[in-house]
């Protein structure tokens, strides 16, 4: 299996796919892998493009490490991927804390090699609740998140696939297999690490790096999302980025890669190949 060495010496996972065409880097949400955008890498690479997704730090088959686990840490990792491959005229898909990873990278690492950006239910701008973010959620919110890390993960993961990550508290109609793929893929990571990683998804400040994204920006986010609202989210993300595009799905929940996956593919290959 492909791996790349970071400068701590952690190995990250990832999976090649597909040949010619542009390369799109796919970022996966918490607690899951790569595998979370497995049917995306393979559309991508049956419509022409090279489609690459890793397995963040401390989750699926990458090392879990004990310290690294904040955004500075995850950034620099892509960053070690992106020049491992010599990837250029890159597009980065981030879907929930992958959002906030890709927006870290170009604020952190530039977009020399970055040809566009897209942000699917992500975090960005700020999740959490501070002075000059009044519109976040509260602290109690991510706190519920740790203690049910800290109590009982394996039912905390149960609990989110089958109530608000795919909106299956609403429909009822998410099927068992998709549910299943999210508790398995979560019970893969570090315990530390995704403990860890609540905080690195919902305290960090992205509104730096939304600024300084200088690249086409597509934003696509549900409007019934319960695990990062839209108004606290990807409409003020579309407002901080030039020129952003916003693209609302009607009743989309979170998990929109596999919730609305048929749309999702559509809108992003329009978009990667305009």
């Amino acid at each position: 299996m492909p791996y790349v060495t970071t400068e701590d010496g952690a190995q990250i996972f990832y999976k090649d796919w597909g040949a010619g065409g542009s390369s799109v880097l796919l970022s996966h949400g918490w607690p899951l892998s790569s595998d979370a955008w497995e049917a995306t890498a393979l559309f991508l690479a049956t419509h022409g493009h090279r489609a690459i997704a890793h397995d963040r730090r401390g989750h699926g088959r990458s090392t879990q490490t004990w310290d690294g686990n904040e955004m500075d840490t995850y950034a620099d990792d892509l960053k070690c991927l992106i020049e491992h491959l010599d990837l250029t005229d890159l597009t980065l898909v981030g879907h929930s804390t992958g959002g906030g990873e890709i927006a870290h990278y170009v604020g952190r690492h530039g977009s020399a090699r970055v040809a566009k950006v897209v942000l699917v239910s992500a975090v960005p701008p700020l999740m959490l609740r501070t002075d000059d973010n009044p519109g976040g959620l509260p602290i109690d919110v991510f706190d519920g998140l740790r203690a049910g890390e800290a109590a009982n993960r394996s039912q905390l993961y149960r609990d989110l696939a089958d109530g608000p990550f795919y909106g299956h508290n609403r429909s009822g109609e998410v099927p068992q297999g998709t549910r299943d793929a999210f508790w398995l893929q979560g019970l893969a990571s570090g315990t530390r690490n995704a403990y860890e990683c609540i905080a690195a998804f919902s305290a960090t400040d992205f509104r730096p790096d939304l600024a300084a994204i200088d690249v086409p920006t597509l934003v696509i986010h549900g409007d019934d999302d319960q695990i990062v609202p839209i108004d606290i989210s990807g409409r003020l993300s579309a407002a901080l980025v030039p020129d952003a595009t916003l693209l609302v799905y009607e009743g989309g929940a979170h998990g929109l890669p596999d919730t609305d996956r048929e749309r999702l593919h559509a809108d992003l290959l329009a978009f990667i190949d305009s």
